[in-house]
């Protein structure tokens, strides 16, 4: 173990502001940035209803749309064209999100998720159940699916209004839950809204099923065949009688997600720098081919396709079908409808209710034992926004009715929408004016958090600054010739002045020297001069000269800092320390580390902003307060952070 605790406090601030999205946070950001403008859409389609051009509204929407090749003709409405062939694509992104955390998310851990999932089947079957004692024995029981499903970005922009001084665990939380509600959502609609089934359209679909499995197989990478296959499922799909937004998610569950892994970022490298060479179109597409291939094809798809679905697709979806004539006799009509008072009871209350009422059920030892990921009051106030039925319901309730039962059912939903986030605000609000004890008393034991660092923190082999038993451990990946990793150490130095005893500081190596060519012997030399006990002297060293890494630097180095220059130019020669820095690079590729600098705090790792504000904030966040100085959502979340 090499270890300081000194070195002084650098004051300044980093000019280096990157951010780098987690995929939970890029996600949930475009989901409430998206809900801005699903709400305009939404607000746009009522405005147009109850205008003086109101009539227009249904008439625009019912225009045929033909689209014909050679002798073959498909003719839809608009609004059919975007219900059933734009929301393809919002139904892709839910399933590449699905399979996203699947692979490298929350759902990753299933006992640890035990709770949310079954919080979510809950919230799905309390709804459904409620709607249907409202309409049980009549033709519009077949509404019951409306009630089930949760509007993602609604209910995420939401929480992000009114949850958010409260911890992050909450919104994945939530996303969690949604994700598994879209799932139910998906299945209700592909096996009760389904028409009269067709055995050769699905033959065909799932034939097509087939060469996409047989393309993945084959490691086709271009996304030209999957879109020619992908077309022709939806098309078999839409004569088959079960819905065709089950092509979207099924293909979107196809798209495995994974870290970068450093052998196709050097490869990237390697033809990038032969482009650099030889600047010629061959070489550019190779390069630029290269450089696409290095990412999963699930954050890919993710990264082109999610802005348009949350800000183009759906709020296009809800302009068509959000239109609902606000007459007095409507609203008089609604009031006494079952299938507006089952819609809003069931998604106000049995959310509620449901997940509630499954999470209770699912801590209790006789009947599983799983643990929390959220305190009970913030679990209540993620159930009150998941009452937000807007997207999925307004498409389950065209799929179950038409005329007026469809403007009963969408008034239902509206309101329901409209009480279910002044609810959520409502419990949001109690839970900040909770005192410490009464939260106390609510807490149930908490899930132990994902750990994403492979190798935990051992001080006989790791380099530390800060005392062992400090509450905070910040762990980085990093390279001496890295320029941000020199800029983000400066950070490092002032929050471990800032912070004092309550943190401690971890580097670990991982040379990138497909890019930087003396950032292997630059790790190495820091290794030399820790078996002489100055690491972190030559670790200050070395990022102070970033441009001045070569054999001579490092000599010169040494013998400022009052080395065994002989020794330390003897094991810089025979690489006696290589084993050491190979070591560190092995655990960084397990922890799916590829880039420089990579922060991990508390084994989780971090996404976002190396300026000194993120991270100081970061790491307040995670220190435990004193008691008596912790305001309500924090107390609530304590335990959510562990020490490695």
């Amino acid at each position: 173990m090499s270890r300081s605790n000194g070195e002084g406090s650098l004051g300044g601030r980093t000019a280096w502001i990157r951010s780098v999205g987690a995929p939970v946070r890029a996600f949930v950001a475009t989901e409430v940035g998206g809900a801005v403008i699903l709400l305009v859409a939404a607000l746009a389609a009522l405005l147009w209803v109850n205008s003086p051009w109101g009539s227009t509204y249904e008439g625009f929407w019912s225009r045929e749309l033909t689209i014909g090749f050679g002798g073959t003709e498909l003719s839809q409405d608009l609004r059919h064209w975007i219900n059933d062939g734009l929301m393809v694509f919002f139904f892709f992104v839910i399933g590449l999100e699905i399979r996203r955390e699947l692979d490298m998310g929350e759902l990753r851990e299933r006992r640890r998720v035990a709770v949310p999932i079954l919080a979510a089947i809950g919230g799905m079957v309390a709804p459904a159940l409620i709607y249907l004692a409202f309409n049980v024995g009549g033709s519009a029981a077949r509404g019951w699916g409306i009630a089930m499903a949760t509007d993602t970005a609604f209910a995420l922009g939401v929480l992000a209004l009114v949850g958010r001084r409260f911890p992050q665990r909450i919104r994945v939380f939530l996303l969690t839950l949604v994700i598994v509600d879209d799932i139910g959502a998906l299945l209700v609609i592909a096996l009760a809204y389904s028409g009269d089934l067709s055995p050769a359209a699905l033959l065909v679909a799932a034939g097509l099923f087939g060469v996409v499995l047989a393309l993945r197989r084959a490691g086709v990478r271009s996304g030209v065949p999957y879109l020619l296959v992908g077309t022709g499922i939806w098309l078999s799909m839409l004569q088959s009688g079960v819905h065709p937004t089950i092509a979207g998610v099924s293909m979107g569950l196809l798209a495995t997600a994974y870290p970068p892994a450093r052998r196709d970022l050097e490869r990237a490298t390697s033809l990038w720098r032969s482009f650099r060479e030889q600047p010629t179109p061959r070489y550019a597409r190779s390069a630029s081919r290269g450089v696409a291939e290095a990412i999963s094809p699930n954050e890919r798809l993710q990264e082109i396709l999610h802005p348009w679905t949350s800000y183009v697709i759906v709020p296009l979806f809800a302009l068509a079908n959000a239109g609902v004539a606000l007459s007095g006799e409507v609203l008089g009509r609604a009031l006494t409808s079952p299938i507006t008072l089952g819609i809003v009871v069931a998604l106000v209350a049995g959310k509620l209710i449901g997940i509630t009422g499954a999470s209770w059920l699912a801590t209790r030892r006789r009947l599983g034992g799983f643990p929390l990921t959220v305190s009970w009051p913030s679990l209540v106030g993620a159930a009150a926004v998941a009452g937000i039925g807007f997207t999925v319901s307004l498409f389950v309730a065209d799929l179950s009715f038409e005329g007026r039962r469809l403007e009963e059912a969408k008034i239902g939903i509206l309101s329901a929408s409209i009480l279910a986030a002044v609810l959520g605000w409502l419990a949001f609000r109690a839970v900040g004016l909770l005192p410490e004890r009464g939260l106390a008393a609510r807490r149930a034991r908490p899930a132990e958090p994902l750990v994403d660092l492979a190798d935990p923190v051992e001080p006989e082999h790791d380099h530390i600054r800060g005392p062992e038993d400090a509450p905070v451990t910040l762990v980085e990946y990093g390279d001496f010739q890295c320029p941000f990793c020199g800029r983000a150490e400066s950070v490092v130095r002032a929050l471990l002045a800032e912070f004092g005893d309550d943190l401690r500081y971890v580097f670990r190596h991982l040379p990138l020297a497909d890019v930087h060519e003396n950032a292997q012997l630059g790790a190495e030399a820091a290794e030399a001069a820790g078996a002489q006990g100055r690491f972190w002297e030559m670790h200050h060293l070395l990022f102070s000269h970033q441009d001045a890494l070569g054999p001579q630097d490092l000599y010169r180095y040494a013998e400022e800092l009052g080395l065994d220059v002989e020794r330390f130019s003897e094991e810089l020669r025979t690489r006696q320390h290589a084993p050491r820095v190979a070591r560190d690079v092995d655990g960084a590729d397990r922890s799916g580390v590829a880039g420089t600098p990579t922060f991990f705090i508390n084994g989780r790792r971090y996404y976002g902003a190396y300026d000194i504000e993120a991270l100081t904030a970061l790491v307040r966040a995670t220190v435990p307060q004193p008691r008596g100085d912790r305001s309500a959502p924090e107390a609530a979340e304590e335990g959510a952070l562990q020490p490695v």
